[in-house]
């Protein structure tokens, strides 16, 4: 059975709205789009490619299928090589056409959850709303973190009110990175657990 990882490019209060450029998300008025370059470097973009380098499938969030259907189908370099060659998933009520070739619209995160009976590793980046359903649906096999040292104040973040209690253990050793960027790894480990200090 294959697993399902979630990327996420996280800010120190828990953002992950628009890493990538100044109008790749401005929902909400975020006036910080394009927050991950400045504190990012070579052996942190290293590391990146090597987890992209691991995708057998793509899943992902509507919104974030959007920003990627805009960019990557015209992309060359290597990851857009891989990103335009992989089966692509999108979970969506809402998507009839997917536009960028190779993508299967999924009804919910039951059905994305299935994904692990056909690939290797599925793995998402974004899709904030997605991870907390997939969560929720007791589908998400590793939460794969790159904390980077940068506060922002607003901007839509990973867990917010409703969030469901979960515990998870550190599945690889933690990572950091020349400008302050950490890698770390979670897997999921149970319901949460609660006891005296000392």
């Amino acid at each position: 059975m294959g697993i399902i990882v979630a990327n996420l490019f996280l800010t120190l209060d828990g953002v992950y709205q628009a890493p990538g450029g100044r109008e790749e998300d401005t929902e909400g008025n975020f006036a910080f789009g394009g927050w991950q370059a400045p504190v990012s470097d070579e052996e942190a973009g290293t590391a990146i490619g090597e987890e992209i380098a691991k995708i057998d499938a793509l899943l992902l969030g509507r919104k974030t299928y959007d920003i990627f259907a805009a960019y990557w189908p015209h992309q060359s370099d290597e990851v857009g090589g891989t990103l335009n060659r992989v089966p692509k998933f999108v979970v969506s009520k809402s998507l009839t056409a997917p536009g960028w070739a190779g993508t299967t619209v999924l009804p919910d995160a039951t059905a994305a959850g299935r994904l692990r009976d056909e690939y290797g590793e599925v793995h998402m980046f974004g899709s904030g709303v997605l991870i907390r359903s997939l969560l929720a649906a007791d589908v998400l096999d590793r939460l794969h973190v790159w904390l980077y040292p940068v506060t922002l104040g607003q901007g839509k973040r990973l867990f917010d009110a409703g969030t469901i209690p979960v515990s998870f253990r550190l599945a690889e050793p933690a990572r950091s990175f020349p400008k302050g960027a950490v890698s770390l790894v979670y897997e999921r480990a149970g319901d949460v657990e609660t006891r005296e200090m000392g």
